[in-house]
């Protein structure tokens, strides 16, 4: 089968697109990836969005009005993978849609449920490119009482077991992610969650200090000197304590975030200082994390981090075991979710449950997804 999977995450630089073949082999699922691209934004989106996160700013009409133009967004993005790799959209047999988060609620908080929306309206998505589309992936782990997330521990496991090393997946994109597959692991052995924020903190200070969209691999971070005493404060953030299994995004790590913690600083703070503490943080809160899993013969780290060698040296230098990016095993860093959810789509459709209940805390395995068959 030919899937298309998207994926918006908590960066909001755009929409990642890959185009896969999937096939099975003697029960185990293999891919090829056909082609990958990231598709910014349409100006003003990104703003919309952050307003949609936003408590103070959204509105019902705003996200409502968002989920149709996302839905737009994410058929243009599947379109032009296709069409770059020169694969007729009647060829894909279907698309899958993480969606773009608005707000993710693991955990009760006063009169609010656990809940989750992801919008980019899977209708939209099915009308326009003429394919069936699975969305929705987060909400029936939800409803078994899971935390939604992470999802791609699911797919780090049918791809990366290994009967020869004790592994751990490192995502970090906005927020941090885990997924640790112990040697000969089976699926119950398998543990995965988030470690805190990843670029999130960092991108945002950067933004406001330079003007920069992200620190080009770490270098600004490496001017700065961390300040001790906030990297403390912060590596005694209550998510960063608690056990796992956990969750987070950017309505806790986001701008109004980073802005209270700048605003509790000394004005003379070095801007490179602060950058250089954020980027620690990062470090620290993996690191702490390692210490509550088995041996660890092997990090490979994707997402936007893997390039930021500030992070990767300072991974390196805490841990006694190899640390290499995805790209050292001839794999594309970028691509690494959007084919998690191809994947997860094909298992939906194949009606197999696709959920690593003891990484998200649900009840029992599901089958995640909603699947909105092609309109014509």
């Amino acid at each position: 089968m030919i899937g298309i999977g998207l994926m918006s995450g908590t960066s909001l630089d755009g929409i990642d697109a890959a185009l896969v073949e999937i096939q099975e082999d003697n029960g185990r699922i293999r891919y090829q990836l056909i082609h990958f691209l990231t598709k910014p934004f349409r100006p003003g989106i990104r703003e919309e969005i952050e307003r949609a996160i936003s408590l103070e700013r959204s509105t019902a009409q705003l996200i409502c009005s968002l989920n149709f133009k996302l839905g737009y967004e994410f058929a243009a993005s599947a379109q032009c993978v296709a069409k770059e790799a020169g694969v007729p959209m009647e060829r894909v047999d279907f698309i899958a849609s993480h969606g773009q988060t608005i707000w993710h609620q693991p955990i009760e908080e006063g009169e609010y449920v656990p809940s989750t929306l992801q919008i980019g309206e899977p209708a939209v998505i099915a009308y326009e490119t003429g394919r069936p589309v699975i969305s929705n992936f987060r909400v029936m782990d939800m409803a078994a009482g899971g935390q939604g997330a992470p999802l791609v521990s699911y797919t780090d496991y049918l791809l990366y077991r290994s009967d020869d090393e004790h592994l751990v997946l490192q995502n970090i994109g906005g927020i941090a992610n885990l997924t640790y597959l112990p040697k000969g692991c089976t699926i119950d052995d398998v543990r995965s969650f988030d470690t805190g924020p990843g670029n999130m903190m960092i991108d945002e200070a950067v933004k406001r200090y330079f003007n920069l969209p992200y620190d080009p691999d770490g270098s600004i971070a490496r001017r700065g000197c961390v300040i001790t005493p906030l990297l403390n404060r912060l590596m005694d953030d209550p998510f960063i304590q608690m056990a796992p299994p956990k969750t987070t995004g950017r309505e806790r790590y986001g701008k109004q975030y980073v802005e209270r913690i700048i605003a509790s600083l000394d004005e003379a703070v070095r801007a490179e200082d602060v950058v250089a503490t954020f980027t620690e943080f990062v470090i620290q809160s993996i690191v702490h994390h390692y210490r509550q899993l088995g041996p660890i013969d092997r990090v490979i780290v994707s997402g936007g981090g893997s390039r930021n060698q500030y992070i990767l040296n300072g991974l390196k230098r805490e841990l006694s075991c190899d640390v290499v990016p995805l790209e050292a095993i001839d794999e594309n860093s970028d691509a690494k979710e959007a084919i998690a959810f191809a994947l997860l789509g094909y298992e939906t459709l194949h009606g197999r449950t696709n959920n690593v209940k003891q990484a998200t805390g649900a009840r029992r395995a599901v089958i995640l997804g909603h699947i909105t068959p092609k309109p014509y």
